[in-house]
């Protein structure tokens, strides 16, 4: 399949349900949760540090620093496998990307809370490539201030690729909430370009 057009006002989300393979998407998982430098950092919440609920770990390029939640990320080289999913995706989108944020929710009680990718360092209109493995999730989408429009909820399978991009970040949030029922581990990759020693070209 390829990459088709999600309709959201305000956004611009192109979705691909089968982008990889789900023998290859189930290889993938199995290698990227052995070999990823997993954490589980603190974030400040209610005036009290609390554990994420998922496991993280951020990839990419030397300049690729990241600050969000308060938290300062410095870029891990690149795995080998995900060097060459970059490629794949900078192909399929068009898209350059320096970096990738891995996080790993091993069961239905971790989750992401609703928020925005609008760091200053991705720029006022970031392009995300948000590739799903393991088990599917439910992910959801919300207007921010000042826009009337219903929620939107969004089943990701494995192998599937979301591209946010445009002014999605200023105008929607998202989150991946937790599930009461039973599910397996699910490892979602999102690839970006933060600002560093050279913009993206194109």
């Amino acid at each position: 399949m390829a990459l088709s057009p999600l309709s959201l006002p305000q956004a611009d989300l192109l979705f691909d349900p089968a982008f990889l393979a789900q023998t290859e998407a189930a290889a993938l998982l199995a290698e990227l949760t052995a070999d990823a430098a997993w954490e589980q950092r603190a974030i400040r919440m209610f005036g009290q540090q609390i554990p994420q609920p998922r496991l993280t770990a951020w990839y990419g390029d030397p300049d690729a620093r990241y600050t969000y939640s308060g938290l300062r990320w410095e870029p891990r080289p690149w795995l080998p496998a995900l060097h060459a999913l970059r490629q794949r995706l900078e192909t399929a989108t068009g898209t350059r990307f320096n970096s990738v944020l891995l996080n790993l929710y091993r069961d239905g009680r971790d989750s992401m809370g609703w928020h925005a990718d609008d760091e200053p360092e991705l720029g006022p209109a970031p392009a995300i490539a948000s590739l799903s493995l393991g088990a599917t999730r439910r992910f959801r989408l919300r207007p921010r201030a000042g826009l009337a429009h219903a929620p939107l909820a969004l089943d990701l399978p494995a192998g599937s690729l979301l591209l946010m991009r445009g002014p999605t970040q200023q105008c929607w949030q998202h989150a991946l909430p937790k599930t009461a029922r039973p599910v397996g581990p699910r490892l979602n990759l999102t690839f970006r370009w933060v600002a560093g020693a050279a913009p993206p070209a194109g």
